[in-house]
């Protein structure tokens, strides 16, 4: 699974991504998981890349697996990242109205997952253009049929081709903003039918939705997210694979 940096020891991140493999660790095993950051290669990390372990995970304790609703879960670190031309946090919308007046076009996801449904992950980090599409579009008969809920985004195209697959979950949907000429995480890499279908895009748990469950779960956690001396938030989706 990927994730997104948030601030220099906290992450968000799906919630099967967390759940279905480590849930039952105990605390002293939670740092054999661990976070590398600054790497585009996954065998080659690179003397730009940073390891850290994981030291606390925080799920939403609303997540419902058979519609895969508040897909998104928070990880701390055990010591913060630095920030370089190679690890830097993403943007963050307060709420829905700040995403809207931001006028966010150019939208990308990124990741190491496959190019082609049940293929092999990627070595190279992938990175794709994608439209982000209505939730009333998306919820057509012939799409996803009324299975997208609020807190859930589409993005990709009506003919598919371009689309996130297995081993992307977690990873970023990001849209550009020419009003503060800088980029947004908008969604969290979630599920998807298949992978490339045609009114089958890639579905992501949305951002904007999820801003004041972060700020609450930040705040019970041993960092806030606003003390960048020892407080790094990563967003993970969660769910390991794709609906088939």
């Amino acid at each position: 699974c990927a994730t997104s940096a948030l601030n220099p020891t906290e992450g968000c991140l799906r919630y099967p991504c967390w759940h279905m493999r480590r849930l039952n660790l105990p605390p002293h095993r939670m740092s054999s998981l661990r976070v590398v950051a600054g790497l585009n290669v996954l065998t080659e990390p690179g003397r730009y890349s940073q390891r850290r372990y994981v030291v606390e995970v925080r799920a939403h304790e609303k997540f419902h697996h058979p519609s895969y609703s508040n897909d998104i879960a928070l990880l701390r670190i055990s010591s913060p990242l630095e920030y370089t031309d190679f690890v830097q946090p993403v943007c963050t919308v307060e709420d829905e109205m700040e995403e809207f007046n931001l006028n966010l076009n150019q939208c990308f996801v990124s990741g190491w997952g496959s190019t082609s449904f049940k293929g092999k992950p990627m070595d190279t980090l992938q990175e794709a253009e994608v439209e982000l599409i209505e939730r009333n579009t998306c919820n057509r008969i012939d799409w996803y049929n009324g299975y997208i809920k609020n807190g859930m985004i589409c993005a990709g195209s009506e003919t598919g081709v371009v689309d996130t697959c297995q081993g992307d979950s977690g990873g970023p949907l990001q849209c550009f903003s020419e009003d503060q000429e800088k980029f947004y995480i908008v969604g969290v890499t979630s599920f998807g039918d298949a992978c490339g279908l045609p009114k089958r895009p890639g579905v992501y748990t949305r951002a904007s939705k999820y801003s004041a469950w972060l700020k609450t779960t930040q705040s019970r956690s041993l960092s806030a997210v606003c003390q960048l001396d020892n407080s790094f938030i990563l967003v993970l989706s969660s769910v390991v694979s794709r609906l088939i």
